[in-house]
């Protein structure tokens, strides 16, 4: 069988795509029409905002002597600040939430020296969103902002993304959390997920004292989520808890993807994500985070790019609406994957068409 042609991210009609016979001529389209092109806004916002999936995979809670003890001191906080052990005694079943959202292209302040492009501001793009989670490792939700639908979920084994641009995909790499429900939702999954995390020090983040720890996915992991033409190279997390209260109060981590097409230069994509995490409110005894903000920074660079490194700068405002525990009627069918994702064809396409670093 032919090698496929590699997807356009680029958001052609069908009359458009035809005429793109040729890689590298829908290459050079893609990245000029993702960085440059207005109507793409919103197609960007939602690929890197709207199901983003947690670095790690959620890990069994270690003993005192594995982990360190400074950690371990911080983990306890936060589990007796948030009410974790109160989670435990209620034998959670499920989580559910509803809330808002808004989406905005920012401006890239123009910097002395610099040869960053200036990508002006967009529109506000708001939308809603649906979130299940079935303790371990099963969760899904639904986004729609501006009128596109985008869909994620897992079912224990396998994850998964729907896009309009890209259809049903599994995703690549072992299953993890979504990283939206360590954004203060899920206490337990924050406790599980840095409960091998490594401490690094105290550190004053948005005026609160806070401590440190920081987590990174395993080079195996790393491997998992690469192909012959996409290198996930690292993949890091750091969480700020307050020193006065015990709670999380701001999530970031950073990816760094290698591009290389046959004959031609390397090109890298960084992305970073920054959450402010509160309003922490009271749920069945557990304090859950019913607000924050998310800032994404996207930065492309290579040896063959003249002007220099490319930077585009994004947020997303989220407000949750409801949030409850063991919600009556919901089961394994809720978790099941599309009859895309289980399909060997389209995995047998997916092993020829490499996805883009902004849907991975």
């Amino acid at each position: 069988m032919n090698r496929l042609a590699t997807l356009s991210e680029e958001p052609f009609n069908e009359e458009e795509t035809r005429k793109l016979s040729k890689k590298s001529h829908a290459w050079k389209n893609w990245v000029k029409n993702l960085f440059f092109s207005k109507k793409s806004d919103l197609k960007i916002l939602l690929s890197v905002l709207a199901c983003p999936l947690f670095p790690v995979s959620l890990q069994p809670i270690q003993s005192v002597l594995q982990v360190c003890s400074s950690s371990q001191y911080i983990l306890e906080q936060f589990k007796a600040a948030t009410g974790c052990k109160k989670l435990e005694k209620m034998v959670v079943k499920n989580i559910f939430a509803t809330g808002k959202v808004s989406m905005t292209m920012l401006e890239e302040p123009s910097l002395s020296g610099s040869s960053a492009v200036v990508v002006a501001a967009g529109a506000t793009h708001k939308g809603c969103f649906v979130m299940w989670e079935m303790l371990p490792n099963k969760w899904s939700i639904e986004l729609v902002v501006g009128g596109h639908k985008v869909l994620a979920g897992s079912d224990g084994n396998v994850a998964w993304r729907y896009t309009p641009w890209l259809g049903s995909h599994p995703a690549k790499g072992g299953v993890r959390p979504l990283r939206r429900a360590l954004q203060g939702l899920d206490p337990m999954a924050i406790s599980e997920a840095f409960s091998v995390a490594q401490y690094m020090g105290e550190k004053e983040m948005m005026g609160v004292d806070c401590f440190v720890l920081k987590l990174s996915a395993e080079q195996n992991d790393l491997a998992d989520r690469s192909d012959n033409t996409a290198e996930t190279i690292k993949h890091v997390t750091f969480g700020y808890f307050s020193q006065k209260n015990g709670l999380l109060v701001y999530l970031e981590d950073s990816y760094l993807t290698r591009i290389q097409s046959p004959g031609g230069c390397p090109r890298y994509w960084e992305t970073t994500m920054g959450s402010k995490i509160e309003d922490y409110r009271t749920v069945d005894g557990v304090m859950i985070a019913h607000s924050g903000q998310t800032h994404a920074i996207i930065t492309r660079f290579g040896d063959n790019l003249k002007s220099g490194p490319t930077i585009l700068r994004m947020e997303e405002t989220w407000m949750i609406d409801d949030f409850a525990f063991n919600v009556q009627g919901l089961s394994m069918d809720c978790f099941i994957l599309p009859q895309d994702v289980k399909s060997n064809s389209l995995e047998e396409k997916l092993k020829q068409t490499p996805l883009f670093p902004l849907d991975r």
